[in-house]
Protein backbone atom coordinates (compact mmCIF):
# COMPACT_ATOMS: atom_id res chain seq x y z
CA UNK A 1 0.00 0.00 0.00
CA UNK A 2 1.23 3.48 -0.78
CA UNK A 3 -0.09 6.92 -0.03
CA UNK A 4 -1.44 8.77 -3.04
CA UNK A 5 -4.02 11.18 -4.33
CA UNK A 6 -6.89 8.78 -4.92
CA UNK A 7 -7.84 7.81 -1.35
CA UNK A 8 -8.67 4.15 -2.07
CA UNK A 9 -5.93 1.96 -0.60
CA UNK A 10 -6.71 -0.82 -3.07
CA UNK A 11 -6.83 0.92 -6.46
CA UNK A 12 -6.18 4.62 -5.74
CA UNK A 13 -9.50 5.87 -7.10
CA UNK A 14 -11.63 8.52 -5.33
CA UNK A 15 -14.07 7.61 -2.58
CA UNK A 16 -17.80 7.91 -3.02
CA UNK A 17 -19.85 8.84 0.06
CA UNK A 18 -23.38 7.48 0.50
CA UNK A 19 -26.32 9.19 2.17
CA UNK A 20 -27.12 5.97 4.05
CA UNK A 21 -24.76 3.30 5.35
CA UNK A 22 -24.78 -0.13 3.77
CA UNK A 23 -23.03 -3.39 4.57
CA UNK A 24 -19.66 -3.80 2.85
CA UNK A 25 -16.82 -6.30 3.01
CA UNK A 26 -13.34 -4.97 3.80
CA UNK A 27 -10.98 -5.66 0.91
CA UNK A 28 -8.16 -6.53 3.35
CA UNK A 29 -9.58 -8.39 6.35
CA UNK A 30 -12.84 -9.47 4.61
CA UNK A 31 -14.92 -8.65 7.66
CA UNK A 32 -18.28 -7.03 7.01
CA UNK A 33 -19.21 -3.60 8.34
CA UNK A 34 -21.79 -0.94 7.68
CA UNK A 35 -20.13 2.00 5.98
CA UNK A 36 -20.89 5.23 4.16
CA UNK A 37 -17.88 5.12 1.84
CA UNK A 38 -16.35 2.98 -0.87
CA UNK A 39 -14.29 3.86 -3.92
CA UNK A 40 -15.62 4.23 -7.46
CA UNK A 41 -14.92 0.55 -8.08
CA UNK A 42 -16.62 -0.55 -4.85
CA UNK A 43 -13.52 -1.24 -2.73
CA UNK A 44 -14.03 -0.72 1.01
CA UNK A 45 -11.31 -0.67 3.69
CA UNK A 46 -12.37 -0.71 7.34
CA UNK A 47 -10.95 1.76 9.86
CA UNK A 48 -8.88 -0.93 11.61
CA UNK A 49 -7.07 -1.95 8.43
CA UNK A 50 -6.69 1.65 7.26
CA UNK A 51 -4.99 2.85 10.42
CA UNK A 52 -3.15 -0.25 11.71
CA UNK A 53 0.40 0.40 10.46
CA UNK A 54 0.12 4.16 10.76
CA UNK A 55 -0.92 4.05 14.41
CA UNK A 56 1.87 1.62 15.25
CA UNK A 57 4.35 4.05 13.68
CA UNK A 58 2.84 7.01 15.57
CA UNK A 59 3.10 5.30 18.95
CA UNK A 60 6.61 3.93 18.44
CA UNK A 61 7.94 7.28 17.20
CA UNK A 62 6.28 9.35 19.92
CA UNK A 63 7.44 7.01 22.69
CA UNK A 64 11.08 7.77 21.89
CA UNK A 65 10.76 11.37 20.72
CA UNK A 66 12.27 14.41 22.42
CA UNK A 67 10.21 16.81 20.26
CA UNK A 68 8.77 19.90 21.93
CA UNK A 69 6.98 21.07 18.80
CA UNK A 70 3.92 18.88 18.09
CA UNK A 71 3.40 20.35 14.61
CA UNK A 72 6.95 19.45 13.55
CA UNK A 73 6.53 15.99 15.05
CA UNK A 74 3.30 15.47 13.11
CA UNK A 75 4.84 16.70 9.87
CA UNK A 76 7.71 14.22 10.22
CA UNK A 77 5.25 11.39 10.85
CA UNK A 78 3.02 12.45 7.97
CA UNK A 79 5.92 11.85 5.56
CA UNK A 80 5.60 8.11 6.18
CA UNK A 81 3.62 6.33 3.43
CA UNK A 82 1.42 4.58 6.02
CA UNK A 83 0.02 7.90 7.22
CA UNK A 84 -2.32 8.53 4.35
CA UNK A 85 -3.61 11.88 3.15
CA UNK A 86 -6.89 11.29 4.94
CA UNK A 87 -7.93 8.68 7.48
CA UNK A 88 -8.78 7.85 11.09
CA UNK A 89 -5.12 7.51 12.06
CA UNK A 90 -5.20 11.30 12.45
CA UNK A 91 -7.58 10.85 15.38
CA UNK A 92 -4.65 9.29 17.26
CA UNK A 93 -1.91 11.39 15.67
CA UNK A 94 -3.10 14.76 17.02
CA UNK A 95 -3.40 13.63 20.62
CA UNK A 96 -0.20 11.57 20.52
CA UNK A 97 1.86 14.49 19.20
CA UNK A 98 0.41 16.77 21.87
CA UNK A 99 1.06 14.26 24.66
CA UNK A 100 4.67 13.85 23.53
CA UNK A 101 5.41 17.57 23.31
CA UNK A 102 3.56 18.20 26.58
CA UNK A 103 5.75 15.68 28.44
CA UNK A 104 8.93 16.98 26.79
CA UNK A 105 8.05 20.54 27.82
CA UNK A 106 7.66 19.65 31.47
CA UNK A 107 4.21 18.10 31.70
CA UNK A 108 4.03 15.50 34.47
CA UNK A 109 2.60 12.44 32.71
CA UNK A 110 3.57 8.82 32.15
CA UNK A 111 4.03 9.08 28.39
CA UNK A 112 3.86 5.35 27.65
CA UNK A 113 0.62 4.93 29.55
CA UNK A 114 -0.80 8.13 28.08
CA UNK A 115 0.00 7.06 24.50
CA UNK A 116 -1.62 3.69 25.11
CA UNK A 117 -4.76 5.43 26.37
CA UNK A 118 -4.68 7.79 23.38
CA UNK A 119 -4.68 4.81 21.06
CA UNK A 120 -7.69 3.31 22.81
CA UNK A 121 -9.67 6.52 22.66
CA UNK A 122 -8.59 7.80 19.26
CA UNK A 123 -9.10 4.46 17.53
CA UNK A 124 -12.70 4.36 18.70
CA UNK A 125 -13.56 7.56 16.81
CA UNK A 126 -14.72 6.66 13.29
CA UNK A 127 -13.40 7.97 10.02
CA UNK A 128 -15.64 10.42 8.20
CA UNK A 129 -17.19 11.78 11.39
CA UNK A 130 -16.23 15.33 10.37
CA UNK A 131 -18.97 15.30 7.77
CA UNK A 132 -21.29 12.54 8.96
CA UNK A 133 -21.42 13.61 12.63
CA UNK A 134 -20.45 17.27 12.29
CA UNK A 135 -17.49 16.85 14.65
CA UNK A 136 -13.97 16.44 13.27
CA UNK A 137 -11.84 13.75 14.90
CA UNK A 138 -8.81 16.07 15.00
CA UNK A 139 -10.66 18.38 17.39
CA UNK A 140 -11.89 15.42 19.43
CA UNK A 141 -8.32 14.11 19.62
CA UNK A 142 -7.24 17.44 21.13
CA UNK A 143 -9.99 17.00 23.72
CA UNK A 144 -8.78 13.47 24.41
CA UNK A 145 -5.26 14.79 24.96
CA UNK A 146 -6.48 17.33 27.49
CA UNK A 147 -8.71 14.78 29.21
CA UNK A 148 -5.77 12.39 29.60
CA UNK A 149 -3.35 14.94 31.04
CA UNK A 150 -5.94 16.36 33.45
CA UNK A 151 -7.44 12.94 34.29
CA UNK A 152 -10.92 14.13 33.36
CA UNK A 153 -13.88 11.77 33.63
CA UNK A 154 -17.65 12.24 33.23
CA UNK A 155 -17.74 12.97 36.98
CA UNK A 156 -14.95 15.55 37.31
CA UNK A 157 -15.60 19.28 37.47
CA UNK A 158 -13.07 21.76 36.08
CA UNK A 159 -11.18 19.21 33.96
CA UNK A 160 -14.47 18.01 32.42
CA UNK A 161 -15.32 21.56 31.41
CA UNK A 162 -11.88 22.36 30.03
CA UNK A 163 -11.73 19.13 28.02
CA UNK A 164 -14.97 20.05 26.31
CA UNK A 165 -13.83 23.64 25.88
CA UNK A 166 -10.60 22.73 24.09
CA UNK A 167 -12.54 20.47 21.72
CA UNK A 168 -15.01 23.27 21.02
CA UNK A 169 -12.22 25.78 20.42
CA UNK A 170 -10.40 23.46 18.01
CA UNK A 171 -13.62 22.51 16.25
CA UNK A 172 -14.62 26.15 15.86
CA UNK A 173 -11.28 27.00 14.24
CA UNK A 174 -11.57 23.99 11.91
CA UNK A 175 -15.14 24.86 10.94
CA UNK A 176 -14.21 28.47 10.22
CA UNK A 177 -11.80 27.32 7.49
CA UNK A 178 -14.62 25.44 5.75
CA UNK A 179 -14.76 22.24 3.75
CA UNK A 180 -14.25 19.88 2.07
CA UNK A 181 -12.39 17.94 4.70
CA UNK A 182 -8.62 17.81 4.89
CA UNK A 183 -7.07 15.68 7.63
CA UNK A 184 -3.78 17.58 7.40
CA UNK A 185 -5.37 21.04 7.62
CA UNK A 186 -7.65 19.97 10.46
CA UNK A 187 -4.80 18.34 12.39
CA UNK A 188 -2.57 21.41 12.14
CA UNK A 189 -5.45 23.62 13.26
CA UNK A 190 -6.45 21.42 16.20
CA UNK A 191 -2.87 21.19 17.49
CA UNK A 192 -2.26 24.93 17.16
CA UNK A 193 -5.41 25.67 19.17
CA UNK A 194 -4.53 23.01 21.75
CA UNK A 195 -1.02 24.40 22.29
CA UNK A 196 -2.37 27.89 23.00
CA UNK A 197 -5.16 26.55 25.21
CA UNK A 198 -2.79 24.33 27.21
CA UNK A 199 -0.35 27.15 27.91
CA UNK A 200 -3.17 29.38 29.11
CA UNK A 201 -4.85 26.83 31.37
CA UNK A 202 -2.00 24.51 32.47
CA UNK A 203 1.08 26.72 32.12
CA UNK A 204 2.94 24.26 29.89
CA UNK A 205 4.33 26.02 26.83
CA UNK A 206 4.84 23.78 23.82
CA UNK A 207 6.66 25.06 20.75
CA UNK A 208 4.95 26.13 17.54
CA UNK A 209 6.56 26.99 14.20
CA UNK A 210 6.52 30.62 13.14
CA UNK A 211 4.55 29.55 10.09
CA UNK A 212 2.90 26.20 9.36
CA UNK A 213 3.38 25.13 5.76
CA UNK A 214 1.70 22.02 4.40
CA UNK A 215 3.79 19.77 2.18
CA UNK A 216 0.92 17.45 1.29
CA UNK A 217 -1.45 19.66 -0.69
CA UNK A 218 -0.64 17.98 -4.01
CA UNK A 219 -2.01 14.68 -2.65
CA UNK A 220 -5.38 16.22 -1.80
CA UNK A 221 -7.76 16.44 -4.74
CA UNK A 222 -10.01 18.75 -2.71
CA UNK A 223 -7.25 21.08 -1.46
CA UNK A 224 -8.45 24.63 -0.80
CA UNK A 225 -5.06 25.90 -2.01
CA UNK A 226 -4.83 29.69 -1.59
CA UNK A 227 -7.84 29.59 0.73
CA UNK A 228 -5.97 27.37 3.22
CA UNK A 229 -3.67 29.15 5.71
CA UNK A 230 -1.10 26.33 5.41
CA UNK A 231 -0.88 26.30 1.62
CA UNK A 232 2.75 27.11 0.73
CA UNK A 233 3.49 30.32 -1.08
CA UNK A 234 4.59 29.55 -4.63
CA UNK A 235 6.08 32.57 -6.41
CA UNK A 236 4.72 33.27 -9.87
CA UNK A 237 7.02 32.74 -12.83
CA UNK A 238 8.10 35.97 -14.55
Amino acid sequence: MTRGEGACLVCGKPLIYLKRAKEMECSFCHKKYKSYAACEDGHFVCDDCHEEKGIRLILETCAGSTAQNPIALMQDLMENPYLYMHGPEHHVLVGAALLTAYRNCGGAIDLAASLSEMRERGSSYPGGACGLWGCCGAAVSAGMFFSIVTQATPLTGKSWGLSNQITAQALGAIAKLGGPRCCKRNSFTAVREAVLFTEHHLGIRMELPDQIQCGFWAENQQCLKQHCPYYPYVPEHP
